[in-house]
Formats: structure tokens, C-alpha cells, sequence
């Protein structure tokens, strides 16, 4: 058996004996060697802070008292599980500006000391673990945590607003809803009491947030998902149509394998170019994204969308041509 199934198949030996365990009978039952029910047993009792205790002669056993008690903890992974926890824990920790840094620095911790006790390492070169945020925008970390919190206790929010499109300033209550993180940025998907509509608001342009008192009013999630994942990207409502994208034979094999929106359809046309189509609601956003792929990629339709397109190109031209 691997190390994973010795230290159940330990702990439930170990917690059902009513006399120490001599560790003959435990390399017996776990097929193993003497030195290696050493290092599970102390495994077992450093790193998962098991009530073992005895010796070599007398055996082992859980104290008494606390056997009733204890449990594996419900988070027991092998090195490699932990390899790639450890460094899931890093893209969270440097996602957001490290709005996450200083909740997660315990677990980093733990997943260290778990790994230490496995594989006798004292320091993992986390380092080497690199994440590269783009164009991320500073959270304030009290806000974010704020937000969260009446996200997932279900409670009221109030907050002031400043919206980027206008620079003003509002006050809102809300019932939140969901907490997206989009591009590497996180949105609040609210229902506005005062404007009696579901919103989406950056939270980095959130200050002040407050937990209110007030139980959050829960929307339906079939009308969450109509209204804020029908749609393309963070803005939300009805699509307002579909629109067809033609890209070059030069990115269509890039294209084909990205995630534009969930309900999309893409196919290879016969001379090498790549068809995508999907749903769109405010046609800004999809704008960006199809102008990112300047001369290989072509909308197709709508004519009004295209046209759009045209003069995003015309005025962009215009600063070259001063």
C-alpha cells in the first residue's frame, strides 16, 4: 500500500486498539519496514498532531482520552497533491494585487509543515512559482473581505460607489448576489434595492463596504444566470443579438481553443479561417476583444456592429494621421 493508505490503515489500527501495538504486528499488518513504521508513526503524531504515544517496546497506541476525539484532518493529501495546492495557493495569494496575501500566509504555512513532515524539506521554493497579473486593478483588501463576507453569510451590503464611466459618487444598499472574478479582476453581482435591479459593481471602486444587519434578498438562479452569464463577458443584461467573427488561418488554431462565452459556436471554414459566434448585450466589450486581433480578425455581422468596428479603426487611424 502507499504512504496515503498505511496512515489510515495506521490511524484506524491505532484508534481501535485498547492496548499498545508493538510494532512487529504493525509492520505486519501495514507490510512495511520497522524504520518505516517509525517515520509514519511520527508523521502521524508531528504533522497531523495525532495523540500517539509509547515506545518501541511497549508499543503504541492513541492516549487515552483523546483517541474518542481525534480524527484524520479532512484535508490529508500526498507531496504531489500538496505540490499543486501549494502552488493553486500562489495563484490566489498574487491574483487581485495580493488582496488574499494575508488570509492565505496560514495555509502557506500549513501546506509547508505538511510537506516538511513528508519529505524532510524545511523550505519549497515557492518563488519559482511565477503568476503574472495583467492589467489587474489595486483592491483594497477590507473592502474585498467585507464584500465577501455578505456574499457568503448571505447578508445585506452598504457602500459607496464611483463608477469609472462617470466619476460620480452614490451611495448603495444591496443584496449580493455572487462575487465574480473576471480578467483578473473581481465584480459584485448585487440587487440594487433603491434602483430595484440586478447590478454589477468593480470592486475595487467599492469604499466603505458594511455588513448591514438585514438578511440578503436571494434571486433565483436561473434569473442570476439569464441576466448575468447570458451575455457576453462582465456586462450583463439580454443579448441583443449574435455576432459572427471571421479570423485569419494565421490565429484561427489560437481562437478555436479560447473560451469566449458559453454559449458559442465556432467552426473551420474551408480555407483556413476560423467562424466564431456567440451572444452579445453592450457590444464595447467585444469590440476590445475582436480589435486585440487587429487585421486578422473581420466582423461579419451585424452591419450595425461592423460598422462600429469601422469607425473604432477610422478614429484610431485619425491619431496617426495629426
Amino acid at each position: 500500500m502507499d504512504r496515503y493508505e498505511r496512515i489510515n490503515a495506521l490511524h484506524r489500527i491505532l484508534k481501535a486498539a485498547r492496548y499498545p501495538v508493538t510494532v512487529p504486528r504493525l509492520q505486519e499488518e501495514l507490510g512495511c519496514s520497522r524504520a518505516t513504521v517509525y517515520r509514519d508513526l511520527a508523521f502521524l503524531r508531528d504533522a497531523l498532531m495525532a495523540p500517539v504515544e509509547g515506545d518501541g517496546e511497549a508499543g503504541f497506541r492513541y492516549a487515552a482520552g483523546e483517541s474518542d476525539r481525534f480524527e484524520l484532518p479532512g484535508l490529508w493529501l500526498s507531496s504531489e497533491e500538496l505540490h499543486a495546492l501549494l502552488a493553486s495557493q500562489q495563484l490566489l495569494k498574487r491574483t487581485g494585487g495580493g488582496v488574499l496575501s494575508t488570509v492565505l500566509a496560514p495555509l502557506q504555512q500549513r501546506i509547508e509543515g505538511l510537506l516538511a513532515a513528508q519529505a524532510g524539506a524545511s523550505h519549497w521554493p515557492v518563488e519559482r512559482v511565477r503568476v503574472i497579473p495583467h492589467r489587474g486593478r489595486r483592491l483594497d483588501e477590507a473592502s474585498f473581505r467585507t464584500v465577501a463576507s455578505a456574499v457568503l453569510e448571505r447578508r445585506r451590503l452598504g457602500f459607496e460607489y464611483r463608477a469609472r464611466s462617470t466619476d460620480e459618487t452614490t451611495r448603495r444598499k444591496v443584496s449580493p448576489q455572487r462575487i465574480t472574478h473576471y480578467r483578473d479582476n473581481w465584480y459584485l453581482d448585487a440587487w440594487d434595492h433603491e434602483r430595484e435591479a440586478l447590478r454589477s459593481f468593480a470592486v475595487d471602486r467599492v469604499v466603505q463596504a458594511r455588513l448591514l444587519d438585514e438578511p440578503a434578498q436571494d434571486l433565483e438562479e436561473g434569473v442570476l444566470d439569464q441576466h448575468l452569464a447570458s451575455s457576453y463577458g462582465i456586462f450583463s443584461g439580454e443579448p441583443k443579438g449574435w455576432a459572427t467573427i471571421v479570423f485569419s488561418p494565421k490565429v484561427a488554431r489560437w481562437v478555436a481553443d479560447e473560451h469566449w462565452h458559453s454559449k458559442q459556436q465556432g467552426r473551420f471554414l474551408a480555407d483556413g479561417r476560423y467562424e466564431l459566434k456567440l451572444p452579445y448585450s453592450v457590444p464595447r466589450e467585444l469590440l476590445m476583444d475582436v480589435l486585440h486581433y487587429g487585421a486578422d480578425a473581420e466582423i461579419v455581422e451585424p452591419a450595425m456592429l461592423r460598422e462600429q468596428a469601422k469607425s473604432h479603426l477610422a478614429l484610431a487611424l485619425a491619431q496617426y494621421d495629426r
